[in-house]
């Protein structure tokens, strides 16, 4: 099982706060150990919503939104994609990570849809489809 290991943004880290030398330190050595462990996919962080936009879509019209945006608790700072064999095992890895932000801080962690949760809608074509732009990613990176 996949999942996304979002931690959420505040007002530091929207304002472009860098996080310490050691705190950059301390998520080094929790990375290394997600990759020694076999599973880590990825991860990043990410820039405050003030350099993003966002493309709201009615019907076929899409309107660009320029950042940065309102509601920091519901806002991204980063991300870990891992592979694990259950969300209790997802919980364990992320109760073992630093501190991500000065003082309360919080983290979110959703399962990543794979082909089989489609059912037949994701039809053998599609999933032949998927496979493919899977292969070519991966050829890619």
């Amino acid at each position: 099982m996949r999942f996304m290991v979002m931690i959420k943004a505040d007002k530091n880290t929207e304002a472009g706060v860098m996080p310490s030398a050691e705190l950059l330190a301390e998520m080094g050595r929790y990375n290394e150990e997600l990759v020694r462990a076999g599973v880590l996919l990825a991860a990043e962080g990410l820039q405050p919503t003030a350099k993003g936009a966002r493309v709201r879509f009615s019907g076929k019209e899409r309107t660009v939104i320029d950042g940065p945006f309102a509601e920091t608790k519901e806002l991204l700072a980063g991300f870990w994609l891992i592979q694990v064999k259950s969300l209790e095992e997802a919980i364990e890895w992320v109760k073992r990570c630093p501190n991500p932000l000065e003082g309360e801080s919080e983290i979110e962690i959703r399962r990543v849809f794979e082909a089989d949760d489609f059912g037949t809608e994701f039809t053998p074509e599609l999933r032949d489809q998927e496979e493919r732009l899977r292969a070519q990613l991966a050829t890619k990176h």
